[in-house]
């Protein structure tokens, strides 16, 4: 497990990190610098699994660790040194975004997938619809989930003392992002394990890997929910000069501390579902438990009650609870031996039909 999760924590880990690293020097510049900056990063995120399915962790690692470096170096350069201000953190954060993706091309490109990759074919455009299906439902599951953090975002804009909200908002769900890394780390581990032992007919590998996995995501979330209520009054001076902004993140660190508790379990759920083919459906669970549910009730705490930016992160943290609730009754109700069969139909007819078109193509 960790051989995947390790190196997919780290990579994640680094690429959130430019976001935050960008809003911490952001920060100091000024509120409402760090405001406008928040509005603009939260819809900033990019996941690499590809080159993880093929288990060539250590490159993404690499490029991870040198764009977090690299991030680093030119945000200090630009926003301090040379006083670029807001555009010199966003030079920084696209050239940091630009790196990784640059690099998995140049080593796609090198012969570093050589077992999966010979290069560019116009077989690569055969039987494409059952593929852009399970990428619109994949692609479909993952915007709901990052757009909710950008909504809820862009509903504080509208609240009473909006750039206080929106700097205090933006720190904890960048908090909230980072440590979520380490369950994207734990969501990729569980998918690509779930899938192998589906593949290889084994329901019980398919079955413990999953309980181990959640449970491990589980126990560093209960330790990361404890240090951020101990710490709630420091931890906003990393991001902001501001004693206003500080003492919002302190009384937002609860909500802050049971967000990330939800969050060690959550999406290590939907990687289960992801391993299993089931993108589709945890793309209509995301549909409900956020917008029908959770977005709404922020919506009501937030203007009608008149809690504000709690009320709006409370709708946030009971609709992510909803979708951790469906997610769990999924996951113990699917029938693992069933799941096993479909891969294996699945397997075999991309496998009949690559070594038909082959052997047609040898005759010819």
């Amino acid at each position: 497990m960790w051989i995947v999760a390790g190196p997919g924590i780290f990579t994640r880990f680094s690429s959130f990190g430019v976001s935050v690293i960008s809003q911490a020097f952001v920060g100091h510049i000024g509120s409402t610098e760090l405001a406008a900056y928040a509005l603009v990063s939260t819809v900033l995120l990019r996941f690499a699994n590809g080159i993880v399915a093929q288990s060539k962790n250590m490159i993404i690692t690499y490029l991870a660790a040198l764009s977090l470096s690299m991030h680093v170096f030119l945000s200090w350069l630009l926003t301090v040194k040379y006083k670029f201000g807001i555009t010199g953190a966003m030079v920084s954060t696209i050239l940091a975004y630009w790196i990784p993706n640059v690099g998995q091309l140049i080593f796609v490109l090198s012969g570093g997938c050589r077992e999966t990759w010979k290069g560019f074919s116009f077989l690569a455009f055969e039987d494409l619809w059952p593929i852009v299906k399970l990428s619109l439902s994949s692609g479909a599951m993952l915007c709901l989930e990052l757009w909710y953090d950008t909504i809820l975002i862009l509903l504080t804009g509208n609240l009473k003392n909006a750039e206080v909200a929106i700097d205090a908002l933006s720190i904890c769900l960048n908090i909230n992002g980072w440590e979520m890394m380490i369950s994207l780390g734990f969501l990729a581990a569980a998918s690509v394990r779930v899938s192998n032992e589906l593949g290889s007919r084994n329901s019980k590998a398919a079955k413990f890997s999953i309980i181990v996995t959640v449970l491990t995501s589980l126990v560093i979330g209960l330790v990361l929910f404890v240090f951020f209520l101990f710490f709630r009054g420091r931890l906003a001076y990393i991001f902001t000069k501001s004693q206003d902004v500080a003492k919002a993140v302190a009384h937002l660190s609860p909500l802050l501390a049971f967000s990330i508790l939800l969050n060690s379990v959550q999406p290590v759920l939907s990687g289960v579902s992801i391993g299993a083919g089931l993108q589709s459906t945890i793309a209509y669970v995301n549909i409900g438990s956020y917008y029908i549910i959770g977005i709404p009730v922020g919506v009501v705490l937030g203007y009608v009650i008149k809690l504000q930016v709690e009320g709006v992160w409370i709708g946030m943290i009971f609709g992510t609870l909803v979708q951790t609730i469906i997610l769990v009754i999924i996951t113990s109700k699917t029938d693992w031996d069933k799941q096993v069969a479909i891969a294996h139909r699945r397997v075999n007819r991309w496998f009949v039909e690559a070594e038909t078109g082959t052997n047609s193509r040898s005759t010819a």
